[in-house]
């Protein structure tokens, strides 16, 4: 199937194009600290001429424990996003849960995110699917890369071609994830750009009992052998603190490590196109 772009605000995204980076903190913490954390990525995009989208959570809906911080909520965090948006200049993009997060999110949003968890929910994909906007599904940890051949078509059927789609780890017993980089050229066989998640495929769900644990060092490791495999963008959570971080800090990179993985694959993507 010939190979689709996807345009997200000033950002293309596709095979042949520079690689995408779709990078920011897990969870909007605060809005002060989230203008911060898009300040320093625009200015790591402007420095590595790299096209980047900066992500933040309104919320975390899910959560291993319920006490746990789940972030702004809808309209306060779309304010936040609207408000990086406008300050940086980047294309940002969230997830949503539910159906009716999509027409607001759409509003602010240059692209919606469909969580792995949620990659089967036909009323929500269509849903993030009519607002127009590109939407970006992560495949769900239970699900092989070839089922995601429905979700483009789901997202087909109502109209909205501007989908790409994010390999995120495998579940392989319990409290682990694994990554059958076979999925990143099975998936852009639909036509798709495909987005590899460096920092959730270092995750062992629940591993903390009541929270999620993981193992960052990992992260660099797997995004370069997503890039050699030929995936079209990296998404990569980040955090000056991951230790201090309200939301996965354990499988977040520290903000001042991230510029050496993004230059590391950035020379072997040059090196594979030669």
């Amino acid at each position: 199937m010939p190979a689709k772009i996807v345009h997200i605000g000033n950002v293309a995204c596709g095979q042949g194009l520079p690689l995408v980076w779709i990078a920011g903190p897990c969870v909007i913490e605060s809005h002060e600290f989230t203008l911060w954390m898009g300040d320093q990525l625009a200015a790591l995009a402007d420095r590595l001429k790299i096209p980047l989208i900066f992500k933040a959570s309104f919320d975390k809906a899910n959560r291993t424990s319920g006490k746990s911080f789940r972030g702004p909520g809808l309209h306060e965090g779309l304010k936040t996003l609207a408000a990086v948006r406008a300050r940086t200049g980047l294309p940002v993009t969230t997830d949503i849960h539910e159906c009716w997060h999509a027409e607001p999110a759409g509003e602010i949003c240059d692209v919606l995110q469909i969580p792995a968890f949620l990659a089967r929910q036909t009323d929500l994909i269509q849903a993030a699917a009519r607002t127009g906007k590109p939407v970006n599904v992560k495949k769900g940890q239970f699900m092989a890369p070839w089922d995601m051949k429905n979700v483009v078509t789901k997202m087909e059927e109502v109209g909205n071609h501007q989908v790409m789609l994010t390999e995120r780890g495998s579940t392989f017993g319990y409290g682990q994830l694994v990554n059958d980089m076979r999925a990143i050229p099975m998936m852009q066989e639909f036509g798709c750009p495909v987005i590899f998640d460096a920092t959730h495929s270092v995750q062992k769900p629940a591993g903390g009992g009541d929270r999620t644990t993981g193992d960052r060092r990992m992260v660099p490791f797997l995004a370069k052998a997503a890039v050699a495999c030929g995936c079209d963008g990296v998404f990569i959570e980040t955090h000056p603190r991951p230790d201090e971080a309200l939301s996965d800090g354990p499988n977040m990179i520290a903000l001042a490590d991230l510029p050496t993985t993004i230059a590391c694959c950035l020379r072997l993507r040059a090196a594979l196109a030669v």
